[in-house]
């Protein structure tokens, strides 16, 4: 007699968003709380989060059938920054066909942000059934101010430095929505990037170890003493020596945000290194000191320079996605 009633209950709850998911569809909006891991004493006080709650939109863009459904993501940052752009989180999900659940990693872009990267990527990993989530840096695409000349990265300290950490917070929430989804296999849940983005997937996942899964494409540590005596940095650093800056200042001031110095935290997770032998950009001296700080986890070197690797991108996607299907080992406590 009153068959209707579990009907009724299920329409209420997903038109609310507290029930999230039936296969092949997100909610359009709803709500999603962050809270602290076990770890989180471990973790450096910069990085260090609070529990809050972040509600989220989505939207379907498109979808390509028999493979997968493109969505848009939306939320905000749990930092504030000067500029309202930069203040809201976006991204791209790409959602396998099928029940799942599914392994899951975020995908971030190369510095030129041109997203040509991350979308070969997304659609190479959904197609082999591991959902991706392209997340845009602060300041790259939607976020990029329109009335002010702001970069992730620049000689601009006062907006570099707070822009990296304002990217490994904004990535801890993701992290957060992605374990709220149903359809996420939150055991092999990661974080990937190529160039800049594996800088900040490294940093990322030393701080939030529920991205059990790392891979580091074109990527590495130690940038102080890599960088501060090479002929390209020279007028960065004379401008930094006349205001009383010197090497082992430099080397405090960009501590906290050099993969390397965090990089014993990654021992025993599951990581994946990927890099240059020829590496103009980011030498191979550092990618050995991230890999040596890191447990010396698997390592692959292609033989090729920085913008070389493209060649090996058919390759490096395989592995890729070898890696995120595979079961994780057991988790290790972070350090």
């Amino acid at each position: 007699m009153r068959s209707w009633l579990p009907s009724l209950a299920l329409l209420v709850m997903s038109s609310s968003g507290l029930f999230a998911w039936e296969p092949g569809a997100l909610p359009l909006e709803g709500s999603f709380r962050f809270t602290p891991s076990a770890s989180e004493d471990r973790v450096p006080a910069a990085y260090r989060m609070e529990p809050a709650d972040f509600a989220f939109k989505t939207k379907r863009l498109h979808a390509v059938e028999g493979a997968y459904t493109v969505y848009s993501l939306q939320f905000p940052s749990p930092v504030k920054s000067p500029f309202p752009e930069n203040n809201t989180v976006h991204a791209r999900y790409y959602l396998p066909e099928g029940k799942g659940p599914f392994p899951t990693t975020v995908v971030l872009d190369i510095l030129a942000g041109s997203e040509t990267i991350p979308r070969l990527m997304c659609d190479h990993l959904a197609r082999k059934g591991v959902a991706s989530l392209h997340v845009q840096l602060p300041y790259y695409g939607p976020r990029k101010p329109k009335n002010a000349k702001v970069k992730l990265l620049s000689t601009n300290l006062l907006v570099t430095l707070p822009a990296i950490r304002q990217a490994v917070l904004d990535l801890r929430v993701t992290n957060a929505w992605l374990r709220s989804r149903p359809e996420v296999d939150a055991a092999r849940l990661g974080i990937s990037g190529t160039s800049l983005g594996s800088l900040v997937s490294a940093l990322t996942a030393a701080m939030e170890d529920r991205y059990r899964k790392v891979v580091i494409l074109l990527g590495g540590g130690g940038f102080v003493d890599a960088y501060y005596t090479h002929p390209q940095a020279r007028e960065a650093v004379k401008t930094f020596e006349a205001s009383g800056g010197t090497k082992d200042f430099a080397r405090f001031l960009f501590a906290p945000y050099d993969p390397a110095t965090w990089a014993a935290r990654l021992a025993g997770r599951d990581v994946l290194i990927m890099a240059g032998k020829q590496d103009e950009v980011i030498f191979p001296e550092m990618t050995e000191k991230l890999w040596l700080k890191a447990g010396k986890p698997e390592i692959v070197w292609f033989d090729c320079t920085h913008l070389g690797a493209v060649r090996f991108l058919p390759d490096a996607l395989n592995r890729i996605s070898s890696h995120m299907v595979k079961p994780c080992p057991t988790k290790v406590e972070m350090k």
